[in-house]
């Protein structure tokens, strides 16, 4: 009786609709058919998944494909020695060029964090969600031909140590 009510909820509400790709119940995938009773999803492997619309309808719901771009989170490790100013500005003129990645708003590339190899540069291009993975594996292959072609060493760990 859960999964019957939660349908008529999901159905009222619509929360998502057939072809959209969200994340709920515990899966991740493009909504095929909304039931009364069950949800069909197809997970991104291609595996077809039933959820009991009451799971789906008691747990967070994420919708990917309501709002029009969506943010790709890529993190690049820069060696001590490169001059981090530059390799933001390698990136922003490569990444730019990716096909489907979206001007508005442009792609962010910022210092998020600092490691024993060095800055940590938050990669972060916004596309269509049926771009995402496109776009994701683009902007590795992206970052690692950008920082072979200037030139910067590989990231290693420094340590100094002491004697008193």
């Amino acid at each position: 009786m859960a999964n019957f009510a939660a349908g008529v909820f999901l159905i009222v509400l619509r929360p998502f609709q057939v072809g959209d790709f969200i994340s709920a119940g515990g899966i991740t995938g493009t909504v095929v058919e909304i039931g009364l009773f069950v949800t069909t999803i197809d997970t991104p492997d291609n595996v077809r998944t039933f959820v009991g619309n009451n799971k789906l309808f008691s747990d967070n719901i994420q919708n990917f494909s309501t709002n029009p771009y969506r943010r790709v989170d890529l993190q690049a490790q820069l060696d001590h020695s490169v001059n981090s100013n530059e390799a933001v500005r390698v990136l922003q003129e490569r990444i730019r060029n990716i096909p489907n990645v979206v001007s508005n708003p442009a792609p962010v590339i910022e210092i998020i964090d600092f490691t024993p190899m060095g800055p940590v540069l938050a990669v972060r291009p916004f596309c269509n969600n049926a771009h995402y993975w496109q776009v994701y594996f683009d902007t590795n292959r992206v970052i690692r031909e950008s920082f072979s072609e200037s030139g910067f060493p590989v990231p290693q760990q420094h340590f100094q140590i002491r004697q008193s």
